[in-house]
């Protein structure tokens, strides 16, 4: 029925720039007054093109991978442990919450946690540190996950609020929209908690273990944490007219990430996890760099690898 598909298409933004004006809040990015891509092409006549972001984002290879890159630890045994696609799609769950509670736009909040850490290395930030030192020795360059995130959104030529969005959902530079500061800080809300349940499936932590200020503040189970960071960040939000935590949720929150650094991401088990992590990096980097692959190509291939592909190709080595 082609007359009703051209029908639908013709009436298609039209209609969504209507709905936009009634429900978004003011201080929404509309869908349709995107500062554009980096090259020109057409609009899809169903989609909008926040929503043909998260679209290329789901269908591309780096978003793929996140299923075999893990979050602290490394190929873990055990079908339970998050990755880095699992926490990609709960910070995006999260994220789209809070923005239809404050009536923010969700297709640009989705879009940018989607493909916020897929120029992620394996092994989480252990194979991140080991990749930037690589780099920094050898050539003197430098290497950032959200920096990989933002030459594959390059690629994808994705919009530019979605790119910067990627670029800064870490890092000194704040975000340039709502929508983007909302995945900023759920992404620290996500890991936080996930990383928690997993310290504890794992062993590293016992339930006594957490301190019991922070806990009198989050909530005593992963899901109540969520909840009360959730509900402060969406009501201290509407209250500030920017995205903000209060005050007493927020110090909270970094006191209790404080701790994980101290006795989970830095501890005595997660480090010889690192060990291993920066050992299988630098192999693979060294027998790279000494056959002369230049930089750039090096930085592609490592950080696109999965935790076991790494691994078996640092032991091939």
């Amino acid at each position: 029925m082609p007359e009703l598909v051209g029908f639908v298409a013709d009436a298609f933004a039209a209609r969504i720039r209507e709905q936009e004006e009634q429900w978004l809040s003011p201080l929404a990015v509309r869908s349709y007054e995107t500062r554009g891509r980096l090259r020109p092409e057409e609009d899809c006549l169903v989609r909008t093109p926040f929503q043909r972001d998260r679209d290329r984002i789901i269908h591309s290879k780096p978003f793929r991978r996140l299923k075999g890159k893990t979050q602290v630890f490394i190929d873990p045994a055990g079908d339970h442990y998050r990755t880095r696609m699992t926490h990609t799609l709960e910070t995006t769950g999260i994220a789209r919450v809070v923005a239809r509670a404050l009536r923010l736009n969700e297709d640009l909040v989705e879009a940018i946690g989607l493909g916020h850490d897929t120029g992620h290395t394996p092994f989480g930030h252990a194979g991140e540190e080991a990749l930037d030192a690589a780099l920094h020795e050898r050539f003197g360059g430098r290497f950032r996950h959200n920096e990989q995130s933002l030459r594959i959104a390059e690629r994808l030529n994705l919009t530019y609020e979605v790119r910067d969005g990627i670029l800064t959902h870490t890092g000194a530079r704040e975000p340039e929209t709502l929508e983007g500061k909302i995945v900023r800080i759920v992404d620290r809300v996500a890991y936080i908690n996930h990383d928690i349940d997993d310290a504890i499936r794992y062993g590293l932590l016992e339930e006594d273990d957490l301190p019991h200020e922070e806990l009198d503040v989050l909530g005593d189970t992963g899901s109540a944490r969520i909840d009360r960071l959730v509900h402060d960040l969406i009501e201290t939000s509407e209250r500030e007219g920017d995205i903000v935590q209060s005050e007493e949720v927020g110090a909270a929150m970094l006191s209790l990430r404080s701790f994980m650094f101290e006795r989970v991401y830095l501890g005595p088990e997660t480090r010889r996890e690192h060990e291993r992590a920066r050992d299988a990096i630098r192999r693979i980097f060294d027998l790279l760099a000494d056959r002369g692959d230049p930089p750039d190509a090096i930085t592609e291939f490592i950080a696109g690898m999965t935790d076991r592909f790494a691994l078996a190709y640092a032991q091939r080595i």
